[in-house]
């Protein structure tokens, strides 16, 4: 028997040279591969945000899934007066913040006026000086597991804010409309975020973001996969 396995298909170039307005306006249209671009375009942006608060990569990717399916129905309302980056950056954090309510857990808005008390937090260094390392690339990893961990332990309302600010390098204004918080108040969080990561993560803390909850070729594609298989069920 041949190899039946899907060959991936490159987007043609037009689609993926089109703005995301035109991409969105032709996946109104019922256009799947204007609607593939979409979602290949943002779709570490959005994994990253709704993985800052659920915290589990498998969570993640269903909650990602689900938000793109909300997206294409109601890709028709979206207006070209505002980035589709931030359209869909609302509908994944309501996607997983819905997630949090249905499991019963604590769900502090990323609105709400308040801001929690992180308390102490615990000492942690990575173990042994970089420039004594054998290895840099197994520095490099174990640097990026602990930063992993260590922006899961910041309160709910730091980590979205410092996902979008550091990892994914939105601007403050940018971060302040995907959120619709004050952006006194994402530079409030983001300043506090950083200070939380800062004692053990320190110098090596800009080498390692680039490699924080990476968004590989296997995981996009699988996203993608899942929700186009919906969307052909649904015709």
């Amino acid at each position: 028997m041949p190899d039946t396995a899907p060959i991936p298909i490159a987007m043609p170039a037009s689609a993926e040279q089109a703005s995301d307005p035109e991409l969105a306006a032709r996946a109104a249209q019922a256009d799947t591969a204007a609607f593939e671009c979409i979602m290949r375009r943002h779709n570490r942006l959005l994994f990253r945000t709704a993985r800052s608060i659920l915290k589990s990569d498998e969570e993640t990717e269903d909650a990602l899934q689900e938000s793109y399916l909300r997206a294409w129905r109601a890709i028709g309302s979206f207006r070209d007066d505002a980035q589709l980056s931030t359209w869909l950056v609302r509908i994944v954090i309501n996607e997983a913040l819905g997630r949090l309510r249905r499991r019963g857990a604590q769900v502090i808005p990323l609105d709400g006026a308040a801001t929690p008390d992180p308390g102490e937090e615990t000492e942690q260094k990575a173990a042994g000086d970089p420039d004594e390392q054998p290895e840099r690339l197994a520095m490099r990893e174990e640097l990026r597991q602990l930063m992993e961990r260590r922006i899961d332990r910041l309160p709910d309302a730091y980590r979205t804010v410092f996902m979008l600010r550091a990892v994914e390098e939105m601007s403050v204004a940018e971060t302040a409309a995907a959120l619709a918080l004050p952006e006194a108040t994402v530079r409030t969080r983001f300043f506090r975020a950083r200070s939380l990561l800062r004692e053990s993560l320190s110098r090596d803390m800009d080498v390692a973001m680039g490699d924080a909850f990476s968004f590989d070729g296997a995981r996009c594609d699988r996203i993608v996969a899942g929700v186009l298989a919906s969307l052909a069920g649904e015709r």
